[in-house]
C-alpha cells in the first residue's frame, strides 16, 4: 500500500477517529505530546456538533453558581477566538438555563482548531469515512481501513480513540453498547439548526420588555430581564403564546414548546434550536436521510413563522443551513464504569476524574412535545471518571465524547461542547501515556495522566 503523497507515514502512534469538539482537542492533546497523530474527519473541516451541525453557543463553561468548571485547552481556544473578535466569551444566558454561554463565529472556529492541531505537529484527513477495523488474536485494534477518494486504505496506529460520537469504531469492533433510554431505547430527537440574518436585535430586547409572559425563563422574568439588560448577545426561549396559536392553526408542526434561538459572535445573526424530529435512529443512514428531509422543512415553517408574527424578524434571511442533521445520542459504549445521574446530581467524588461539568440533565423527549431538565444545585461540580473511556476490549482503544459510558440521563448532562472537549484532552493524554508507556489503556496510570491535565491548565477536583 502506498501513503497519499501529504501523508508522512501509514502508519502513526496514534489515530482518532472524528474530528468533532472532542476528537479534536485529543488530537490536539496527544500531538502536544510529541506523537505522531491523524485525526479523520468526515467533513472538510473540524468542530463537528459547533460546524457540520450548527449548534451554537457553547453551554456552558460553568456551574449554576458561575464558577468555571472547564478550563485547559478548551479555555485556551476561547481565548484566541476572542483575540480574533470571533467570539465575545462566556456571558450571560438570558434565557437563565445555565449561568453563561459562549457564543462563536463558526467559520473562524474551524480555522482555529485546524491552527491548534497542525501548530501541534497533528495530521488532518479529510472527507474520509471509516469503513472498518482489523484485530490480533489478543483483540488488540492493528488497523482501521479508510474510505475516501483514494479509496479503501488501511492505516496502523499503536492506540486509536473513538471520537465519533455514534462509537463507529468500537461498535464495529463488538463492544457493548446502550442506545437511548433503558425502557424502550428511545433516543433524544434530532434537530436540524437554522441560523438566520439581519434580525433587528434591538427591536427583539424591546419586545421581550414590552410582553414578557411571551418569553419563558428558567429562573423567572426578574432574573432573565436582567440579564437581558446587560449580556451582549441575545438567548431566549421564545413567544410561547404565538407560537402555540400558530401550532393550533396548522402554520407550524413542530413538537416543540416555543422557540429557542441564540444570537451568534456576529450581532443580528442567530441560531435557532427548534426544529425536533422524533422517532429516528441516528446510527441508521435511512433514518438520517429522513431526519434531513423532515428538519429543512420543519425549518422553512419556522422561518415563515419568525418573518410573519415575530418584531425584529420582519427584514430576516434565512442562511445556509446546517452541513448535516444535529444529533443529541446515539450509541453509548459499556465501559470499565458507567456514570449515572445520580453520580451527577450527588457529586460523587472519584478516584480517577478527569474532567468536570456544570451543565444540567437535559432531556428532549423522545416522543413528546416536552423538555425535561433537572438542575443542578448552585455549586455543583460533577466528575467525569477516566474509566468511563475505556470499553472493556479492545485495550488500545479510548472513547471521547458524548459515547463514553454513561446512562441516558447522565449523558444528557456532559453531552454539551465544552465537558465533550475537556473530555478530549482527557482522551488525548491518555491516549499519549499509553504510547510512552508501551501500556494497555487500561493500565494507563492515572496520576501521570492527571499531572499532564493540570500542568495544561485543566480544571479537577482535590481527590479526597
Amino acid at each position: 500500500m502506498t501513503t497519499p503523497p501529504d501523508l508522512p507515514t501509514d502508519t502513526f502512534d496514534i489515530i482518532i477517529m472524528g474530528g468533532g469538539p472532542s476528537g479534536t482537542h485529543a488530537g490536539i492533546a496527544a500531538a502536544r505530546a510529541g506523537h505522531q497523530v491523524l485525526v479523520v474527519e468526515k467533513h472538510a473541516f473540524l468542530g463537528g456538533s459547533l460546524t457540520a451541525m450548527g449548534v451554537g453557543p457553547m453551554m456552558s463553561f460553568h456551574n449554576p453558581a458561575g464558577e468555571q468548571v472547564v478550563m485547559g485547552q478548551p479555555e485556551e481556544l476561547i481565548q484566541r477566538l476572542m483575540k480574533k473578535n470571533a467570539s465575545p466569551g462566556h456571558i450571560p444566558d438570558s434565557v437563565t438555563y445555565c449561568s453563561t454561554v459562549t457564543p462563536f463565529d463558526s467559520e473562524a472556529l474551524k480555522i482555529e482548531l485546524e491552527t491548534m492541531l497542525l501548530e501541534a505537529g497533528g495530521h488532518l484527513l479529510y472527507h474520509t469515512h471509516f469503513a472498518g477495523a482489523e484485530t490480533d488474536e489478543s483483540g488488540k485494534i492493528v488497523d482501521v481501513t479508510l474510505c475516501n477518494k483514494a479509496g479503501l486504505r488501511r492505516y496502523k496506529a499503536k492506540v486509536f480513540i473513538d471520537a465519533t460520537g455514534d462509537g463507529d469504531l468500537a461498535a464495529a469492533l463488538g463492544a457493548k453498547f446502550a442506545q437511548g433510554r433503558a425502557s424502550d431505547h428511545a433516543t433524544q430527537p434530532m434537530t436540524m439548526n437554522l441560523k438566520i440574518g439581519n434580525v433587528d436585535i434591538q427591536a427583539v430586547r424591546q419586545n421581550v420588555f414590552e410582553d414578557p409572559d411571551n418569553f419563558e425563563f428558567d429562573l423567572g422574568a426578574e432574573e432573565g430581564l436582567r440579564r437581558l439588560k446587560n449580556t451582549p448577545r441575545v438567548s431566549l426561549k421564545a413567544y410561547k403564546k404565538t407560537w402555540k396559536d400558530a401550532q393550533e392553526r396548522g402554520e407550524v408542526n413542530v413538537p416543540r414548546e416555543c422557540v429557542l434561538f441564540f444570537e451568534t459572535a456576529t450581532p443580528g445573526v442567530v441560531i435557532v434550536n427548534t426544529s425536533r424530529i422524533q422517532g429516528l435512529d441516528g446510527t441508521n443512514p435511512y433514518h438520517l436521510s429522513k431526519a434531513e428531509v423532515i428538519g429543512r422543512k420543519q425549518n422553512l415553517e419556522i422561518f415563515n413563522f419568525l418573518k410573519t408574527h415575530c418584531k425584529g424578524f420582519e427584514n430576516a434571511i434565512q442562511m445556509d443551513g446546517a452541513a448535516q442533521i444535529g444529533i443529541r445520542e446515539t450509541r453509548r459504549i459499556e465501559g470499565l464504569y458507567t456514570l449515572t445521574a445520580e453520580d451527577v446530581l450527588n457529586e460523587v467524588q472519584f478516584p480517577d476524574p478527569i474532567a468536570l461539568g456544570g451543565y444540567p440533565i437535559d432531556i428532549h423527549s423522545p416522543d413528546k412535545v416536552e423538555t425535561n431538565s433537572n438542575h443542578l444545585a448552585q455549586g455543583t461540580k460533577y466528575q467525569i471518571p477516566m474509566r468511563c473511556l475505556l470499553p472493556q476490549q479492545p485495550n488500545n482503544l479510548i472513547v471521547a465524547g458524548r459515547c463514553i459510558s454513561a446512562t441516558h440521563e447522565a449523558m444528557a448532562a456532559f453531552r454539551v461542547s465544552p465537558i465533550a472537549m475537556a473530555i478530549g484532552q482527557a482522551a488525548g493524554t491518555m491516549a499519549a501515556v499509553a504510547v510512552e508507556k508501551s501500556t494497555s489503556t487500561h493500565l494507563v496510570d492515572y496520576q501521570l495522566v492527571r499531572q499532564r491535565l493540570i500542568a495544561s491548565q485543566a480544571k479537577l477536583p482535590e481527590l479526597t
